[in-house]
């Protein structure tokens, strides 16, 4: 592994090393190259114990399919500020932040790509839900027992569009949550790597505590009014923060309407921003 190419993570056990990795590349376990820099030790009554500590970095493979979202994500922000709404009822169903975050276009763009042949379809059979949840679950609470916190989660199946929701609860959620939702974001696009690895009928992952999603979609909102109100006053043309993909289509859906402002994105990611501009200049 080149320096460039891999991180150093440490852990109680390798188990938990692992799980840290698979989250910071936003990667699952079996889709990175493990190597084990120190297999350390527990140490006498709990003194002089040293950290489970490996070197991990993405197989090649995985390289070259982020690449190509990293363009479809790009190809996708091409398309006129006006029809930006309408993809967001069809593919969001127009409730999500993020999730299909950071991770949303990617998550899709990996999935139809990887298992072209794989149904998208609502599950029926209450059992095969039961198993859906049982594994999401699991999942999610090996992750949360590495990191030290207790967590409470609440699965919903929605039949609408065959997605699985999942409500977390418990002390200091905001650690989930992450900055500007980032954690949240990786937790549900790991999320949904385990849960539709192999599987035939695809299953979306939602995942949201104290209803971060709708407040931060509330907060982007009114984020673009203020900014186009401004816009319009001084005739200059703000810049925004650098956003996800999902953030960026609330920027532009929110002021696609607008008479006074126009919207575009611009910048390589992970610092694509959007520019408001006063309409006409």
């Amino acid at each position: 592994m080149r320096a460039m190419d891999y991180i150093e993570i440490s852990g109680k056990t390798k188990e938990e090393a692992i799980i840290k990795a698979s989250m910071q590349l936003e990667t699952p376990s079996d889709e990175l190259d493990i190597q084990v820099v120190s297999e350390g030790s527990k140490g006498f009554l709990g003194f002089g114990s040293k950290p489970f500590v490996i070197r991990a970095s993405k197989k090649e493979a995985e390289k070259e399919i982020q690449t190509e979202e990293r363009s479809a994500v790009e190809d996708e922000e091409k398309v006129e500020p006006e029809k930006v709404e309408n993809q967001q009822i069809g593919e969001q169903q127009r409730e999500e932040k993020s999730a299909e975050q950071t991770m949303p276009a990617k998550d899709r763009t990996r999935e139809y790509r990887r298992r072209e042949n794989r149904q998208i379809e609502v599950i029926t059979d209450e059992a095969q839900i039961e198993e859906v949840k049982k594994r999401a679950e699991e999942f999610l609470s090996q992750v949360f027992e590495a990191m030290g916190i207790e967590v409470h989660m609440e699965s919903v199946y929605n039949s609408t569009d065959g997605s699985l929701c999942i409500d977390f609860s418990g002390e200091n959620m905001g650690v989930l949550i992450g900055k500007r939702g980032q954690t949240l974001d990786s937790l549900q696009y790991l999320t949904g790597l385990v849960l539709n690895k192999g599987a035939n009928v695809y299953v979306k992952v939602k995942l949201d505590t104290e209803n971060y999603r709708a407040r931060r979609r509330e907060t982007l909102e009114n984020l673009a009014r203020g900014i186009a109100y401004k816009v319009r006053k001084t005739k200059k043309s703000v810049v925004l923060e650098p956003m996800n993909p999902y953030e960026r289509r609330i920027i532009h859906s929110t002021l696609q309407g607008n008479r006074n402002v126009e919207t575009f994105s611009e910048g390589e990611e992970p610092y694509r921003h959007i520019v408001v501009k006063p309409k006409g200049r």
